[in-house]
């Protein structure tokens, strides 16, 4: 970004968050950590700070310029019950957006949200 303005107000087409690519990266995070594993309700709070930060890591690798990221990682133990979240948002709908997966196994249930805010 050198040399360039700071007041620009929409991201480079080339730049824009884009969930199809993000989605993909968290859907190879969450299986590769997650795959075979059993739920335990003691390290859970371990492992959702640390596939947060994973996620965000390798999504901020993207090159997604001028973009807060916000991660947010949900796992519970899979019993057969349903789930059902929501949130609302204040954004400008032309260039900040999200990109959401959940995992399922035997044992457990993993719900993933980045959400992509473009920094003006």
């Amino acid at each position: 970004m050198d040399g360039e303005a700071t007041y620009v107000i929409r991201p480079n087409p080339k730049y824009k968050f884009k969930p199809a690519i993000v989605k993909k990266c968290i859907r190879e995070i969450v299986r590769e950590r997650l795959s075979g594993m059993h739920y335990d309700p003691e390290e859970v709070p371990q492992l959702t700070s640390s596939l947060a930060e994973c996620i965000k890591d390798k999504v901020k690798g993207l090159g997604f310029d001028r973009y807060k990221l916000v991660v947010q990682v949900v796992i519970g133990e899979q019993r057969g019950q349903g789930v059902k979240m929501s949130l609302r948002c204040l954004w400008d709908a032309d260039t900040d957006n999200y990109a959401e997966e959940v995992f399922i196994n035997e044992s457990l249930f993993c719900a993933v949200t980045v959400f992509g805010s473009y920094y003006y």
